[in-house]
């Protein structure tokens, strides 16, 4: 009996900042649109996006993953693999592997196509941060944002909540949208002349889907095309459903195109909603043409996310232009006169990895306590290695007190810091972020978050940061 293989469980990220579009024209005098783009913050890249959408759907489902998977078109390093970094925050056994996947628009989709005709669990995480010169559509039409899934086998613990009834690619060489390594910017060739191309391989996509799933376009009850040739995705899209009403909304205009992560996140939106027994068909043109044919089971009745895409796209704060532009380094302001940061220690980093990375603190044995940073040394008794260790990053806590610095080296200053009691034990003093200053109150609750907190030398020191959970969010909602 061949085992069914599909979604064990997904979810998106969706940064909590917002630029309405009409800033862009206000400011410049053209440019810009209608809507929002999210916008990830100063502290955000495409690492720590995947790293906020692994811990979401992990949340939702037990599962140990065999291997993660990482793909951007965006990545935080080249030589070094990002997927390691992502490895050691969410605190993986070393056994399970950690692989990045290319540069390419393409390449999310074609890891999730991999893990879907693979062997194992594999945890897929994609993410991708999108730019273009000020006034630009890319800038108005860009996102960020980043998807992850768990991959594998049905079996009576892990139940799939959708199966893979067919997949389909097509691949064609043409010079359509580029970017050379080291450039920011995308370059786009005349718009017609994608648009003729992608038609074609859309049209001829959506034939094989349903041909080797064996079903009519009658049988499909939701259809998401994405990419980003916005016109393309247009006429694909119309063309695919012929007349049905089953082409759904894919988030471009409520939170930007975000590249390599979009079909996944668009995805993880849809399936969130989704009943037992409904089909989707999901494409995604990029060089080519890329497709899936899905079913919900059973079990997407009990499945609950951690955080919907819907939840996320809700909750935002508003990004002016001025600083959207100061943090995609488009403009440089005077920042505050205090010496930059050092670049970390590498050797420091790797000793002390598991809370750097993981949030991991310490227990002393003989008294309960929680000790932050993790220490050897009992603070009661003065034992040696007495202490359990102690993950913190799923807890939440509550201000005791914050400050708010306005001189203290920032790339986006006043940086605002708060004395933290965690649940269950443990205080510790950590910088809030997505927040304005006068959002900050004595007994704010928050929850941790993993970030960047500075570049130096090309290093990127990543750790933990606190985050004001929404009065109406549930524990880890």
């Amino acid at each position: 009996m061949v085992a069914v293989r599909g979604i064990l469980a997904l979810s998106g990220y969706v940064p909590y900042r917002r630029l309405d579009l009409a800033e862009v024209k206000a400011f410049f005098g053209s440019g810009g649109g209608k809507g929002s783009r999210a916008v990830a913050s100063h502290d955000e890249d495409s690492t720590t996006m995947a790293v906020e959408a692994s811990r979401l759907v992990l949340r939702s489902a037990s599962v140990t993953p065999d291997s993660l998977w990482f793909a951007t078109a965006n990545a935080a390093y080249l030589d070094k693999n990002n997927a390691s970094a992502i490895h050691a925050a969410l605190q993986l056994s070393p056994s399970v592997a950690a692989f990045d996947f290319g540069g390419a628009q393409r390449s999310g989709f074609g890891a999730f196509l991999a893990a879907l005709a693979g062997g194992g669990t594999q945890l897929l995480a994609v993410a991708d941060s999108r730019d273009g010169l000020p006034t630009s559509a890319d800038e108005a039409q860009g996102g960020d944002g980043a998807s992850a899934l768990l991959i594998g086998e049905d079996s009576p613990e892990h139940r799939v909540i959708a199966k893979t009834l067919a997949s389909a690619s097509l691949t064609d060489e043409f010079v359509e949208r580029w970017r050379s390594p080291g450039e920011r910017r995308s370059r786009v060739w005349e718009e017609r002349f994608g648009e003729q191309r992608y038609t074609q391989l859309g049209k001829d996509l959506m034939a094989q889907l349903l041909e080797r799933a064996g079903i009519s376009i009658d049988q499909v009850d939701h259809l998401i095309v994405t990419g980003l040739h916005s016109r393309a995705v247009k006429v694909v899209g119309t063309k695919a459903a012929a007349g049905h009403d089953i082409l759904r909304s894919d988030l471009a205009g409520l939170i930007g195109q975000t590249g390599c992560a979009h079909p996944l996140l668009a995805l993880a939106d849809q399936l969130e909603r989704a009943k037992p027994g409904e089909r989707i068909v999901l494409m995604h043109l990029a060089d080519g043409a890329d497709g899936v044919v899905l079913e919900a089971t059973e079990a997407i009745k009990d499945f609950k996310p951690a955080r919907s895409v819907a939840a996320q796209v809700a909750n935002s704060g508003p990004l002016p232009y001025a600083k959207f532009l100061t943090w995609r380094q488009m403009v440089t302001v005077e920042p505050p006169r205090r010496p930059e940061p050092q670049r970390v220690s590498s050797s420091a980093a790797w000793r002390s990895e598991a809370w750097k990375f993981g949030f991991v603190g310490s227990r002393d044995r003989a008294n309960g306590q929680v000790v932050l940073p993790p220490s050897r040394v009992s603070h009661e008794t003065g034992a040696v290695d007495e202490m359990d260790p102690v993950a913190m990053a799923e807890r939440e806590g509550t201000i005791v007190t914050f400050t708010i610095d306005r001189l203290a080296y920032s790339p986006s200053p006043p940086i605002v810091f708060a004395i933290v009691d965690f649940d269950g034990g443990g205080r510790f003093p950590i910088e809030l972020t997505d927040v304005d200053a006068e959002q900050v109150a004595i007994g704010a609750r928050v929850g941790m978050t993993f970030r960047r907190l500075f570049t130096s030398d090309g290093i990127h020191d990543y750790f933990w940061k606190g985050k004001l959970l929404e009065e109406t969010e549930a524990k880890h909602g």
